[in-house]
């Protein structure tokens, strides 16, 4: 049983988080390669866990999105951006303060239940992310 999808305004946010995911799952894989590139083994490994927890971001968006009926983007087309290890901390913490508004946007919303819930575990691992540029804070 569906459970009472949120407004149309969520709903949009719900979708542009869901893109937004997408990207920053593609920024941190970028991120994997080049370090994998430089012989970086432990800059890997912290970029891989960024992007777990990204990917599991998109997967758990979409999946509730299917829930309420929606019919999702095909977000195959996005591409990798071009990321430089030289800055990668600063770009990556910008784009960690983004997601870090958007989901405080979301978390004012009228949300059910389980979608709040889902959106404030995101909130926290978004924090950590900005706070110590690693992974894996989500779990299966």
């Amino acid at each position: 049983m569906n459970a009472e999808p949120p407004v149309t305004g969520t709903m949009k946010q719900l979708h542009e988080a869901r893109l937004a995911e997408k990207r920053q799952a593609l920024f941190y894989r970028s991120l994997a390669a080049a370090a994998e590139a430089a012989n970086d083994a432990d800059m890997s490994e912290r970029m891989n866990g960024l992007h777990a927890d990204e990917q599991h971001h998109l997967s758990r968006l979409t999946a509730r999105l299917v829930e309420f009926g929606e019919p999702v983007a095909d977000l195959g087309a996005e591409t990798a951006p071009v990321v430089r290890l030289e800055t990668w901390e600063q770009d990556a913490r910008a784009r960690e303060r983004d997601e870090i508004e958007r989901y405080e946007r979301l978390i004012g919303e009228r949300l059910d239940a389980k979608t709040r819930a889902m959106i404030e575990a995101f909130l926290a691992a978004e924090r950590a992310h900005a706070e110590l540029l690693g992974g894996k804070w989500m779990g299966a």
